[in-house]
């Protein structure tokens, strides 16, 4: 039986793709036991396609904001929709679906260190049960596309911090997400491999995925001349399309 909750999710599934949005924050706010909030109040719509660096000091908010896309957590207030999913509605038992459809890239690589290049990206395949043929082809795919292709029988230790990052993303995107959220992806890496990185993670939009990009990089980010969306104190306090890294007093 069809609910008016199944009739209204479609209609604004539809919509979404209609308007091209696929990251969408209408008044959203998160309280923690203690402290002011970590958001309050904030609107932000990304679209299909897009590569945007969310930029602020600590604790302006962008953190919890990559958690809230995660649906890692759940906002105090507000709506959350990602590629057509009410965040905050959505059942529990939907989440890893809604997940697969998502990248994500850390700081510090979070490999599994007793594995090697291979084993690290094919078992993001193999939490979502691919069978062993299409894990064989695609993760040499993946690896040769993040320039990894002679490395796949190397363990994280021997690899450089730039090669790991690769590695994670290769991880991050072995699955095809849709989108892809890096969270201070070159945080622990020199500037050499910093503009490596960043330039990969541009290949990756230019081939279609959406971007988000966390990060404190100035040099990057007003280089690189992309949509920058400014937080400070859990409010957004600017959204430049070719904007920069700027200091808010």
């Amino acid at each position: 039986m069809v609910t008016k909750g199944d009739v209204k999710t479609k209609r604004r599934k539809k919509q979404a793709a209609g308007n091209g949005e696929i990251i969408t924050l209408t008044n959203v706010s998160k309280a923690y036991a203690t402290g002011a909030p970590a958001l309050n109040g904030v609107s932000l719509h990304i679209n299909k396609g897009e590569f945007v660096f969310i930029v602020g000091d600590s604790g302006s908010g962008k953190s919890t904001m990559i958690k809230l896309l995660l649906r890692e957590l759940v906002p105090t207030s507000g709506e959350i929709n990602v590629m057509g999913y009410d965040l905050v509605r959505i059942r529990h038992r939907k989440i890893p679906k809604f997940r697969r459809n998502l990248g994500i890239v850390f700081q510090d690589f979070r490999l599994l260190k007793d594995r090697n290049v291979y084993e690290n990206v094919a078992f993001a395949q193999r939490i979502i049960q691919v069978s062993s043929k299409d894990i064989k082809r695609n993760v040499p795919s993946i690896l040769a596309t993040v320039g990894l292709a002679g490395k796949y029988k190397a363990k994280p230790r021997q690899l450089s911090g730039g090669e790991q990052q690769r590695v994670a993303i290769a991880r991050a995107l072995v699955n095809r997400p849709t989108i892809l959220l890096a969270d201070e992806p070159t945080g622990n890496l020199d500037p050499k491999n910093s503009w490596e990185i960043m330039k990969l993670l541009e290949q990756i939009n230019e081939n279609g995925t959406t971007v988000l990009v966390v990060t404190h990089n100035r040099e990057i980010v007003n280089a690189m001349q992309k949509r920058v969306v400014t937080m400070k104190k859990g409010v957004i306090v600017s959204d430049e399309e070719k904007g920069g890294y700027i200091d808010e007093d």
